[in-house]
């Protein structure tokens, strides 16, 4: 969503000024009627075009030709927008200058500064090895401002001017100056250190790597050794993670509906929690739910409920990065309605830890994810999730002493487990070489909790693949179309007795399909072994905690499916350069297409070509 779009169009006058490019990271919710207005004015943008990023750069070129300058044309097109967003734009009319603007909660700009240069970026990672010393625009404040009430900030940045602080001009959205003194400077603890890739060929073997450390982390002084000498163990969240009045809350009953919310990954790690939450609890009295941070305002939250609507609900919001726009959004509005809130959060001072009434840090609160695609923060959520669920059952004495003891025992030995499945990378690296290539469509599928492992596993394979993957309950599965013959990755590990037998049958069904399974199963269950085409046995953990196992070797599967789909693209598109090279020297050489083909060196490199297609083909098989 960052890539940057111009002000050229199919037809109008836009794009004949001069060159605008622009940059977004959020939404432009009043696109199309931006759009249209364009369109009314005579200007059309081709179809190929529907990013809402377009409109940016062609509403900067309006006012423009209204005779602003290039600050105030932006500052005014910036107003027009609806929605969070942050934006940057720069343009051959203004040579040197870099204009950024953010409104609302969901996006942030940073703007290092060091004695030669700025560097302007979403996420402070991006400058820490130039500098530790930044401003961050203050985009979420309403303040007063020389016309009432105004929100969002822009920052003009100017190569020319003498830097530093005096060196940036800042307003607010009505234009009203903003003074930049030290007090607005702030100076990150991370360093290059905490972003290093260190021996690992991408950030996401990196950090799939490092989640049973997270996991560690998580825990570490969150429980402790029970009083009176019994050797067992309780929860140890402190006021900041669950403040004494939601303490209060939960034990005198004031609390009845407890709702987990996230998007994404976050959202998959909501649903993990509920389920564990549901477990713990054990009871009808409490409403326990997990829904998207979308679905929960936009269709749980009714726009007319009065303020005390949700004042007997408990709502815990899961980020990572705690400017998730949908997420915070819906932390506003249940706020608004008098619910009590907490946060499971991965970084520190984020947006939302100052929305919440506790914050529950994954790891360290600072650890680092770099890879877009989020993994040991998700395991961490659940573990996080896991522990909050077990302090509330505590409260509610739904729970005993040696229950959330021997609880606690299985949390302090999953870093282990999940070692024992990193230990399996190279089966799981040699099926996903042999396999992820034969076919063309995939599932995943999972029954109970594990139904959050199919659901995350289908959201890594599709952002590490590129590919449309369902996920679906096992039962459910063998009623929808197998006609494509899919690669079907099952989820069974931690399943209960009473259920793994329908899996395994599922799975027969699967393979009597012409379907190829991958099997995730607990260690020492042999039953899927007739009917999967690799099986991954892996440490045998409680049904409601399996989601993080079965999880961990779906992310492991995806990323060595990704790299086998990435190698298999250059060996095609390698030969495609070559052919390209072959015909356009011909060309120059003034032999056409036919006479090319007769060439005995055309035909060799062809030949060669098709005999390095054969034994790839034939190894995959």
């Amino acid at each position: 969503n960052c890539h940057p779009v111009d002000n050229r169009v199919e037809a109008g006058v836009a794009g004949d000024i001069g060159i605008i490019h622009a940059c977004l990271n959020g939404d432009i919710d009043n696109f199309h009627a931006l759009k249209a207005a364009f369109e009314q004015r005579g200007g059309r943008i081709s179809a190929d075009v529907t990013t809402d990023t377009k409109i940016i750069p062609l509403q900067v070129d309006h006012y423009l030709r209204q005779g602003f300058e290039v600050a105030e044309a932006f500052r005014r097109a910036v107003n027009d927008f609806a929605g969070s967003h942050a934006i940057a734009m720069h343009t051959s009319l203004a040579p040197g200058k870099l204009f950024l603007a953010q409104r609302g909660s969901g996006q942030a700009i940073f703007v290092g500064i060091t004695p030669d240069l700025y560097m302007a970026t979403s996420e402070v990672y991006g400058l820490i090895e130039e500098t530790s010393t930044c401003i961050r625009l203050d985009g979420e404040s309403v303040v007063e401002g020389a016309s009432g009430k105004t929100q969002g900030q822009i920052v003009v940045l100017d190569q020319l001017s003498p830097g530093g602080l005096s060196g940036i001009t800042a307003m607010r959205y009505d234009g009203t100056p903003v003074a930049l003194g030290d007090s607005k400077l702030t100076h990150t603890e991370l360093t290059s250190r905490d972003i290093d890739r260190q021996h690992f060929p991408h950030y996401f073997l990196k950090e799939v790597s490092e989640s049973p450390a997270s996991v560690e982390k998580t825990l570490r002084n969150r429980w402790k050794v029970a009083e009176g000498g019994t050797g067992g163990f309780v929860t140890a969240l402190d006021a900041k993670a669950v403040p004494p009045a939601v303490n209060r809350a939960l034990a005198e009953g004031a609390i009845r509906r407890i709702f987990f919310i996230g998007q994404g990954t976050a959202g998959v790690a909501a649903l993990a929690c509920a389920n564990i939450l549901q477990h713990y609890l054990n009871s009808p009295a409490i409403q326990v739910q997990a829904l998207k941070a979308s679905e929960f305002s936009g269709f749980t939250l009714d726009a007319a409920a009065g303020r005390d609507s949700m004042a007997d609900a408990l709502v815990v919001a899961i980020s990572q990065s705690g400017t998730t726009t949908d997420t915070n959004r819906s932390v506003d509005m249940v706020r608004e309605r008098g619910a009590r809130t907490l946060a499971i959060v991965n970084r520190r001072d984020s947006d939302l830890t100052y929305k919440v009434d506790g914050v529950l840090y994954t790891s360290s609160g600072r650890d680092i994810e770099m890879s877009v695609a989020s993994t040991k923060a998700f395991y961490a959520q659940i573990t996080a999730g896991a522990l909050l669920g077990l302090h509330i059952a505590r409260l509610k004495g739904r729970r005993d002493e040696a229950f959330v003891s021997d609880e606690i025992r299985r949390l302090l030995d999953l870093p282990g487990q999940m070692r024992r499945v990193l230990a399996l990378s190279e089966r799981l690296e040699a099926s996903a070489r042999r396999l992820a290539v034969t076919k063309t469509f995939w599932a995943v599928v999972g029954s109970g909790p594990n139904k959050a492992s199919a659901d995350e596993i289908r959201i890594k394979l599709s952002e590490l693949c590129y590919k449309t993957i369902s996920s679906d309950y096992v039962e459910d599965k063998k009623h929808i179309d197998l006609s494509s013959e899919p690669l079907i990755i099952v989820c069974a590990a931690g399943a209960r007795p009473t259920v793994i037998g329908d899996i395994v049958k599922d799975t027969a069904i699967f393979k009597a399909h012409k379907a190829t399974p991958v099997v995730i199963c607990n260690e020492g269950e042999e039953r899927f072994a007739p009917y999967a085409a690799d099986l991954f046995q892996v440490p045998v953990v409680a049904e409601h905690l399996a989601p993080i196992l079965n999880t961990l070797a779906g992310h492991l599967w995806g990323y060595y499916a990704a790299l086998s789909i990435h190698e298999g693209s250059r060996f095609l598109f390698r030969f495609h350069e070559e052919l390209q090279q072959a015909v356009g020297g011909a060309a120059r050489r003034g032999v056409d297409l036919f006479e090319l083909i007769l060439e005995k060196g055309f035909r060799e490199k062809i030949a060669e070509f098709y005999a390095d297609f054969r034994r790839k083909r034939s190894q995959r098989q």
